[in-house]
């Protein structure tokens, strides 16, 4: 045979082989601070199937999935390309630095909300991340749902506790002084204090209700005003009028978080049977972990 026939057809054997052969790679964009939302670009080529691994636990099979890292910590990316039998394998580092506000995530069967709490209210931030990463929220019920209104739990004796049981009453044995900031109300998906009848309007210091509220009129805005002698700024009273929520309870309660993901979350158990004493007739458990 020529020899430089022979070279050609060896040649043009392994280009057509390196051809068929799957290329792995990737980008990726978003925040770098926990919680980080991080959108994968696949720039790989010649691949059939795509497997990701997140390297938080989680996977994915989507040609370019996106992905929400809850903590921070350094993650080694890994995507693996297949065509046929062959594969190919891309490696990349991400670091998910640690976040500088606070954010706390409640699990429930209905979905997850994730909750920024308010740095003007540190008291009650304190309090509520100190009991979070004690475990104390953990399988408490939201044992107070009133729909068009909230969902309030954080009571410890509603754990375990038997359907004809009275619960809405404990707590951790202390009061969180009142906090009261003018920029903070209660608009729908607001974290705020719960309370007995006390003069000095101290909060509990484990109970909590999430606002869900209802439509909210410009005349109502004017009657809380006028009761409370204060005013509302005009993007406060926008907020209201367009997302709804419980004014009258402004500078009465201490409103100290915004749930700012998961807001579909509250509807859904805020529209769950109750019995008449607000109680939900089956049990909707909280589960919670800090944001690191």
């Amino acid at each position: 045979m020529n020899f430089k026939k022979h070279y050609f057809l060896l040649f043009a054997g392994a280009v057509f082989f390196s051809c068929g052969r799957p290329v792995a790679d990737f980008a990726y964009s978003g925040t770098k601070e926990a919680p980080a939302k991080v959108d994968f670009e696949n720039k790989s080529k010649e691949g059939e199937t795509y497997e990701w691994d997140f390297g938080d636990g989680n996977k994915s099979t989507e040609a370019s999935p996106s992905h929400r890292y809850m903590n921070s910590g350094n993650y080694t990316v890994i995507l693996n390309v297949k065509k046929g039998e062959k594969t190919a394998t891309k490696k990349k580092q991400l670091l998910i630095n640690s976040p500088e506000k606070c954010y706390v995530e409640i699990q429930t069967e209905y979905g997850n909300m994730l909750i920024l709490l308010h740095d003007s209210t540190p008291q009650h931030r304190d309090n509520f991340i100190k009991l979070v990463e004690e475990g104390y929220y953990d399988d408490l019920l939201f044992h107070r749902v009133i729909q068009g209104f909230m969902i309030q739990g954080g009571d410890p004796t509603s754990r375990n506790a038997k359907p004809n049981d009275r619960i809405g009453s404990g707590g951790p044995g202390y009061q969180i002084p009142a906090e009261f900031v003018d920029s903070l109300i209660h608009i729908k998906g607001a974290l705020a204090a719960a309370r007995n009848n006390n003069p000095a309007k101290k909060s509990s210091g484990s109970q909590f209700y999430i606002v869900q509220g209802r439509k909210v009129t410009e005349r109502e805005l004017n009657l809380v005003e006028a009761r409370q002698d204060f005013n509302y700024s005009s993007s406060q009273k926008e907020a209201y009028l367009d997302q709804g929520g419980a004014p009258q309870l402004d500078r009465a309660y201490t409103v100290f978080g915004m749930v700012i993901e998961g807001m579909e979350v509250i509807d859904k158990i805020a529209a769950v049977r109750t019995n008449p004493a607000d109680r939900p007739v089956k049990d909707v458990k909280m589960k919670m972990r800090v944001i690191h």
